[in-house]
């Protein structure tokens, strides 16, 4: 193994029991230590995600290898590296997917689902990036298979995300409409590049849609409510449509019309990442890096960072995502 100097323990934010905030505990954990394939990351800055959230609330089908350390993206220094890691050297800058235990000074993390920090971005804003990205490419552009030419309704639009979603689908040539749930959060949908944002509080989605759209509606929706839009999103679809969903934060259930979903030669369809195989996961950094990264580096994409917050007040962090005062990503600074 090749390494710098590393200290024994390092602080880390653990969750022995599902509970409330206050079941976010700050640990000091022993630096773990890198095997076959895996590089130790020193960890500067941790992505906060909703996944998070329900983790901590014991809400979430959780991967047999993961741990009760929070945290699926981080970036930092690499500061070792096991046998077999050919891609990764000590002391470079990268950013990095990771199943658990991104809440820490120290975390494993995959070569394979390693990245370069792209020029000119910051730890922080490095940070923001992993899950978001890697979730709407297999989302939106393999599973959903969104195209460039094609329209497409984000669902929560101002989220980490959504401000996401609305920046790549518009860079690779998508038309976007996205929903949020304030003028001002649908103003923030339109400066990253949607056609329009559209307040669900104020605002019938469904009529909104169609009538930007001409009565076509759009050819996939990226979902992430389930619940009472699922039918919905069913009216808003073109015909041979498709619809995404990646998360059911109003409900787990939903009810469609059959015949619709006929009429219409829909499809219907689900997308999670968590629970990829590493193999997959490597596969799908490299077609990122080959065509994400160039456009994030451009600054046809950029990190959007609503809150940045001490790994000690990790707390507030998820506070700021249950009770909805983020607009796009919450990071937790390590160091």
């Amino acid at each position: 193994m090749k390494c710098m100097d590393l200290p024994k323990t390092g602080r880390a934010i653990d969750v022995p029991n599902p509970g409330g905030l206050d079941a976010l505990l700050m640990i000091e954990q022993s630096v773990p230590q890198p095997g076959p394939g895996q590089v130790l990351i020193e960890v500067h800055a941790a992505g906060v995600n909703r996944a998070d959230v329900k983790q901590r609330a014991g809400d979430y089908p959780m991967p047999e290898d993961a741990s009760s350390v929070p945290g699926l993206e981080v970036a930092g220094r690499v500061s070792a590296v096991g046998s077999n890691v050919s891609r990764w050297k000590v002391g470079e800058r990268i950013c990095a997917l990771v199943v658990s235990g991104g809440y820490a000074e120290y975390c494993i993390a995959p070569e394979v689902q390693c990245l370069p920090i792209p020029e000119g971005l910051d730890y922080v804003q490095a940070a923001a990036l992993p899950e978001t990205v890697f979730t709407v490419w297999t989302a939106l552009f393999e599973q959903a298979g969104l195209k460039a030419g094609e329209s497409v309704l984000v669902h929560g639009g101002a989220s980490g995300i959504g401000t996401t979603a609305i920046q790549m689908a518009t860079a690779l040539g998508a038309t976007v409409y996205a929903t949020a749930g304030s003028d001002e959060r649908c103003q923030l949908c339109q400066e990253l590049g949607a056609e329009a944002g559209i307040n669900y509080r104020k605002d019938d989605f469904v009529a909104r849609i169609l009538a930007l759209t001409g009565g076509q509606g759009v050819d996939v929706v990226l979902d992430m409510v389930g619940g009472s839009y699922a039918s919905r999103n069913l009216q808003v679809l073109a015909r041979f449509g498709r619809i995404c969903f990646i998360a059911g934060d109003e409900s787990q259930d939903a009810v469609f019309t059959v015949r619709e979903i006929m009429l219409k030669r829909a499809v219907i369809t689900g997308s999670t990442l968590r629970h990829r195989s590493i193999e997959d996961k490597g596969r799908v950094a490299e077609l990122i890096v080959a065509t994400i990264w160039p456009l994030v580096k451009s600054g046809k994409i950029r990190p959007v960072i609503s809150h940045r917050i001490p790994l000690a007040q990790v707390r507030d962090a998820h506070k700021a995502l249950e009770d909805g005062s983020a607009a796009g990503k919450v990071i937790l600074m390590v160091r």
